[in-house]
């Protein structure tokens, strides 16, 4: 019995799926049915004819080309016998594989996994004497991922150093003497890595032209699913398999390409109605996913992008409530008006149903602690929980010892960071302190001087009492080098976590209550198997999943977006896309909040901070805006007539889309980057190196 397409697919799905020959591009926005409409498609052909070995299915997970195939399956009701689907990688070493003469590999070749790189990396690292002797230089965990990014972004290492690891500029030079040697011993030795798979197959495409022409005949129609992940390599693979006008079908959305830091390139879907000529592109807009009113907000959040393809999303489904924008005076509130919202979801939703998303791991750390001491189950996606983080748990370990001298788990941790000092001899320390032992510990002291220091440290502690805030303050500023020392290759990350830490700190009287409320984790063995969690997430790791209702928090300049992408109008851009990916996550309920100050470690207290420039974009009457009153509640912001205007609009800045502010020069802080005006005659700019500035136009040069 014939498909009935019609009736399975709305106009613009049915448009796509019945597309005769030639490129198409489908720009399948958020929950707009783009499986479904590939799995049709590869239903459509097959039921008219196309042959199923001629159809090449690429995806970036083999599970994903598995299930729809599957899918395709069932709704033919017949095997789809010869149709290949899978991964970039899977298809060209199965090329290559066939095909190692090209390479100059006749013998064949072996394929390296990432454990197998990393070792490989470290042997030769060790070979080239690099590194030796300074603690600093990276581990081969980060020296392998650098190389890679360094490939899939086709930048020098020098580009990508600078960009997302600042502090391993200085050893720049050594990492691209380790990356040509790295390259060297893997042709000598007839071995490639995943990203030489990618690489060899464009050459071999470029070089073979025979090869060329079988491939092209052998698979006839080529589809690409999550086209907006691809990286330049492997656009020009879909070029080289497809030809300028072959039969090929790209699906993606432009507004939720978010992964610049693995090599993604935007540009290649947007350049593909240029590189195919006479390319058709057909815009899926009716979203089943969310209601109307969290659509108004998404498109108002992707109105105000620079480059995009024009689409807004609409629903059928009637009603819904509008989101809320929270205002709460500070992060450290946050947490706690963050919470009372779960709680009133929870009463509509079950847990698993509602989801905390946020931009980094670290900002979820102050909400955990409030989950954790209400006895709340969570499982987080991105970033390690708070009482997981190495770093964490060092600072922690400090101030345990203040409270309890004979805590040797946490002396083992303390101890680590003193040179020549293993769990034996930590064991000796521990005994000498607790049954005084002066003699052991001078000798201890002058083996290790850095015992001395640790001791003393210690002792003030136990001595002075300080509060819970003092005493984080003292411990960071003791630990922040060894932090250095230890975690030498994503150290300033890792800061982060401990100023939420300071923050956290700073609600507590006592330290023993402190640490007893960070201590205390739910049971963590159970969750996997638990559907009554809470779900905490990053947006990264949420792209591709759904909940009834979403949460997103820390909406504040340098945090969403972060302070890294506010100097570079690509970054800039890259971070809306990853707000509108978070809220069309939501079906139900959206709930955005946006404190007025956060906690600065520069100064050690709460600083007023400008709200997510993106949020300038939502309309009057998109959002319930709530506000917390210095009495502690949350309530709609003034009247009816107020609800709709921002609670802080004269010291907010304007409704001006930064990307369009260009660039200024200033004669103390040089050139920056305009993120915001704010009225009447003042700018908010990003200085490279001082950071956010509102400055008086007149003392501005426009550039």
């Amino acid at each position: 019995m014939p498909i009935d397409f019609e009736k399975e697919l709305n106009p613009a799905q049915l448009e796509a799926v019945r597309h005769d020959t030639g490129p198409l591009l489908v720009v399948a926005g958020a929950g707009s049915g783009k499986t479904r409409t590939i799995v049709y498609r590869l239903a459509w052909l097959v039921e008219h004819g196309v042959p199923a070995e001629d159809i090449l299915l690429l995806t970036f997970t083999r599970k994903a080309a598995q299930e729809m195939l599957k899918r395709a399956e069932e709704i033919l009701k017949q095997p789809l016998a010869g149709a290949s689907g899978g991964t970039f990688h899977s298809f060209a070493y199965s090329v290559l594989r066939r095909n190692p003469v090209g390479l100059g590999m006749a013998g064949g070749f072996s394929l390296l996994d990432r454990g197998d790189s990393e070792d490989l990396v470290g042997r030769i690292k060790t070979d080239l004497g690099l590194g030796k002797g300074e603690r600093s230089f990276p581990k081969k965990s980060t020296l392998t991922d650098l190389i890679t990014k360094s490939r899939n972004k086709e930048l020098a290492i020098a580009q990508v150093l600078e960009q997302e690891a600042f502090h391993l500029t200085p050893f720049a030079g050594d990492i691209e003497t380790l990356a040509r040697e790295y390259g060297r011993f893997k042709k000598e030795h007839a071995l490639l890595d995943y990203d030489d798979l990618l690489f060899g197959l464009e050459a071999l495409l470029a070089s073979d032209q025979a090869l060329r022409r079988v491939l092209r005949a052998r698979h006839g129609y080529l589809m690409v699913d999550e086209y907006q992940d691809t990286n330049l390599v492997q656009a020009r693979i879909v070029r080289l398999l497809a030809g300028e006008a072959g039969n090929v079908m790209a699906v993606g959305d432009d507004a939720q390409s978010i992964y610049a830091f693995r090599g993604a390139n935007v540009a290649n879907i947007m350049n593909f109605p240029k590189i195919f000529k006479d390319a058709r592109v057909i815009t899926l807009e009716r979203n089943y996913r969310s209601t109307q009113p969290i659509l108004d907000v998404t498109n108002a959040i992707l109105s105000g992008a620079r480059d995009k393809f024009e689409k807004r999303l609409y629903t059928k489904r009637s009603g819904g409530e509008k989101p809320r924008l929270v205002t709460p005076l500070s992060d450290q509130s946050q947490a706690r008006l963050a919470l009372e919202r779960i709680i009133e979801l929870a009463r509509r939703y079950p847990l698993h149903e509602i989801a905390v998303l946020f931009r980094a791991g670290y900002q979820s750390y102050p909400l955990e602690v409030a989950l954790t001491r209400l006895g709340l189950s969570y499982r987080k996606y991105g970033g390690a929980r708070f009482h997981e983080a190495a770093h964490v748990k060092d600072v922690l370990a400090y101030l345990r010892l203040a409270r309890n001298p004979s805590d040797l788990v946490a002396w083992q941790r303390v101890c680590a960071h003193v040179k020549g000092v293993g769990p034996k001899t930590t064991g000796r320390i521990v005994r000498a302190v607790l049954n005084p032992d002066q003699d052991y510990l001078a000798k201890a002291r002058k083996k290790h001087p850095d015992l001395t220091e640790l001791l003393a440290e210690l002792d003030l502690l136990r001595r002075t009492n300080p509060s819970p805030a003092r005493a984080v303050e003292r411990i960071n500023a003791f630990y922040a080098p060894k932090m250095a020392e230890r975690y030498p290759d994503d150290h300033p990350k890792r800061q982060a976590g401990l100023d939420q830490l300071a923050q956290i700190a700073a609600a507590y009287s006592d330290l023993e209550t402190f640490l007893a409320d960070l201590c205390l984790d739910p049971d963590t063995q159970a969750e996997p198997h638990r559907s009554d969690c809470l779900v905490l997430s990053t947006v990264h790791s949420a792209k591709g999943l759904e909940w009834k209702a979403v949460l997103v928090i820390d909406l504040v300049e340098e945090r969403f977006p972060s302070k890294k992408a506010m100097s570079r109008d690509e970054d800039l851009e890259e971070e809306r896309r990853l707000l509108y990916v978070a809220c069309t996550r939501a079906k139900e309920s959206l709930s955005l909040f946006s404190p007025a100050t956060v906690f600065s470690r520069f100064s050690g207290f709460s600083e007023t901070v400008a709200p997510c420039p993106f949020l300038l974009d939502l309309p009057p009457g998109s959002v319930e805006r709530w506000q917390e009153s210095y009495a502690g509640g949350v309530s709609p912001a003034g009247g009816a007539a107020d609800r709709d205007r921002d609670p802080d609009q004269g010291s907010r800045p304007g409704p001006v889309d930064p990307a369009r502010l260009g660039y200024c020069r200033h004669k103390i802080f040089g050139q920056g980057k305009i993120v915001a005006k704010v009225p009447p005659n003042k700018f908010r700019v990003n200085f490279p190196g001082f950071g956010l500035k509102v400055i008086v136009g007149d003392y501005l040069e426009m550039l």
